[in-house]
This record gives structure tokens, C-alpha cells and sequence, in this order.
């Protein structure tokens, strides 16, 4: 089978698996509900169904698909843009710039943890750590200034996070955001659903117009840009997009990690070296990812829920340290 049609049947098969998770995590809690009662449930008043469902099950079903497909399709450009198959969203310093500023709202009293103005908060972070970005690297700085800028921007705002926590006056608030920081959809609305969407969707938007630049990119700066590539407005671009995407999931889940590292991966060999068709099928295996991770928290048994962002990074960082030793490996063979 062709690299072409293996691709389309893998897309295919994962816009399958997304639909099957969505369903099963509308099915799936404490209360299990049939595929039927789901249906009528989202359609007819059900009574008790019907609240749990739609006002419980169903906004974080969707938050937890928009998000993954978020991370995804974010990793997939970063590591396009970079070149490098170790990129993910992080690199930048959007989510923790948007983890810092939400902690800060919640810290001194302007809202609590599921207030609408923590996502609101969320997104102008991270937009404002692109902006100190381009500004720091300068607007012709190269690929590699531009990732030191955003790892000191990510550190900063680490630092800022830890500071918040030491100052909040109220240390059940400080506790209140180290729990939020671990990533979580528990308790969330149609209004964060509606509210952080759009700016995903921009996201989703900005990345996949720039597909064609980061095939270009597969050839060099120098290539691309005898192709007729911008390479400056096209790293400008994906690190807004970005921002935008990964801000607004950050905002409203706290921090979740390693999706956008992991979802490339596991779909880039069946579609080749073409980093513009990994975009869409890094985006469904985020989404079905995210989603499996959540029904998964909700099944394990507890006092207390797992947080999702635990359980992400528990997948992520044997994936993340087996890349490594990977590409270590090529390195070693390739000097020999």
C-alpha cells in the first residue's frame, strides 16, 4: 500500500476513533448510560440523563476533543516550522505565560478557579508572551533566538507561577491553583466551551494556511525562500496561532503536556516527510488522545478524580526520553 492511500485510511480511521471516544465519553462516569439514552438525552429533556449529559459530560467531552486537536495540530507545526521532531508547543512559553496569568486571577481574588475571566486572563498571557517574544527576538531573528527568547520567556513565567502561589494571601486559593495547574476538565461549562472555541478554531485556522511554507521548509530557510516563502511573517504566524490555541486550552484546563509532542509522532510515518499532511491527522490523534485520557481518569477509582494532566505527562515523558535515545542513536550511526 502506498504512503498516499495508507495516509487517507489512517485519516479515515482516526475520524472514526474520534466519533467512537466521543460517544463512549458521553456514555462514561459514575452513572453509565446506554448509546441510546445519550441520544435522546442530547435531543429530548430525560430528566436526570439529560442534566448529566448535557450540562456535565458533554463540555468536557468537547473541550477535551478541541484541546487535543489543539496540541496537536500545534505540535505538528512547531516541529514543521523548527525542523525538529523534539518541538511542542512549550518552546514558546504561551502556556506557561497563560498558566501564570490565569493563577494570578485566581491568586488575589479577581475570580475564582471556574470564572469565566480565568480563560479571558489565559489567553491575554499568552498573547503577551508572543508579543514580548517578537519583540525580544526581533522580527528577522533567527529560528534558534527565537527559541532561546521563548525558553527564557517560559522560565520567567514558571518563575512567576511559583511566585504567585508564595504570595496568594489565602492558602486555600494556592492550593486551589497548584490542583488547577495539574490539568483538569472537571466542572466545566458549555460557556468555557463556547468561550475558548473560538480561539482555537483561529488557531486551527492560522496553522493549516501556512502548510505549504512549512513543506518548503523541509528544503532550508535559504530553499524556502527562493520558493517565495516569508519566512519571517510565516514564523510570526505560526507562533501567534499558536499562542492563540494553546493559551485559550491552557486557560480553561490548566497545564496538559506532551500532547502536542506525541500525536505527531504517532501518525507521521504513514504520511512521509510532507510535514503539510501531517497537519490534520496530528490534530485527530491529539483529539482522540485527550479524549481517552479523560474517559480513562473518570474509570480509575477514587475519592478524588486524577488529574489529566497527570496522566498526559505519565504517557508523554517515556515517549519524550525514547525520542531521545532515538535520535541519539541516529546521531551515533550517522558519525560513523
Amino acid at each position: 500500500m502506498g504512503v498516499d492511500k495508507q495516509g487517507r485510511w489512517l485519516t479515515v480511521g482516526l475520524a472514526v476513533l474520534v466519533t467512537a471516544l466521543l460517544a463512549l465519553s458521553l456514555m462514561t462516569g459514575p452513572a453509565h448510560f446506554s448509546l441510546r439514552t445519550v441520544a435522546t438525552s442530547l435531543v429530548s429533556d430525560q430528566g436526570v440523563a439529560s442534566i448529566i449529559v448535557r450540562d456535565i459530560r458533554l463540555p468536557r467531552t468537547l473541550l477535551a476533543a478541541l484541546i487535543g486537536a489543539t496540541f496537536g495540530i500545534a505540535g505538528a507545526s512547531l516541529q514543521g516550522l523548527l525542523r525538529n521532531p523534539l518541538a511542542e508547543p512549550s518552546l514558546f512559553g504561551a502556556p506557561q505565560a497563560g498558566a501564570a496569568a490565569a493563577a494570578a486571577i485566581m491568586a488575589f481574588g479577581f475570580a475564582g478557579a471556574l470564572s469565566l475571566a480565568v480563560p479571558l486572563g489565559g489567553i491575554a498571557g499568552a498573547l503577551l508572551s508572543v508579543g514580548a517574544l517578537v519583540a525580544i527576538a526581533g522580527r528577522r531573528a533567527s529560528l534558534t533566538v527565537t527559541l532561546l527568547a521563548g525558553l527564557a520567556l517560559a522560565s520567567l513565567a514558571g518563575a512567576a507561577i511559583a511566585l504567585i502561589i508564595n504570595l496568594a494571601p489565602n492558602p486555600y486559593i494556592a492550593l486551589e491553583i497548584a490542583f488547577w495547574l495539574l490539568g483538569s476538565l472537571r466542572d466545566r461549562s458549555m460557556d468555557h466551551v463556547w468561550l475558548a472555541s473560538p480561539f482555537m478554531i483561529a488557531s486551527w485556522i492560522i496553522l493549516a494556511l501556512n502548510a505549504g511554507a512549512f513543506r518548503a521548509l523541509t528544503l532550508g530557510e535559504d530553499a524556502a525562500a527562493s520558493l517565495g516563502i516569508n519566512v519571517e511573517r510565516t514564523r510570526v504566524l505560526v507562533v501567534i496561532g499558536v499562542a492563540l490555541g494553546v493559551g485559550a486550552a491552557v486557560a480553561v484546563a490548566g497545564a496538559i503536556s506532551f500532547v502536542g509532542l506525541v500525536a505527531p509522532h504517532l501518525v507521521r510515518r504513514f504520511y512521509g516527510s510532507d510535514p503539510a499532511r501531517v497537519l490534520l491527522p496530528s490534530a485527530l490523534a491529539g483529539a482522540a488522545l485527550l479524549i481517552a485520557a479523560d474517559i480513562a481518569v473518570r474509570l480509575v477509582p477514587g475519592a478524588v478524580e486524577i488529574k489529566i494532566g497527570v496522566v498526559t505527562a505519565l504517557i508523554g515523558v517515556p515517549f519524550f526520553l525514547a525520542m531521545i535515545f532515538r535520535e541519539r542513536r541516529v546521531l551515533e550511526d550517522s558519525s560513523q
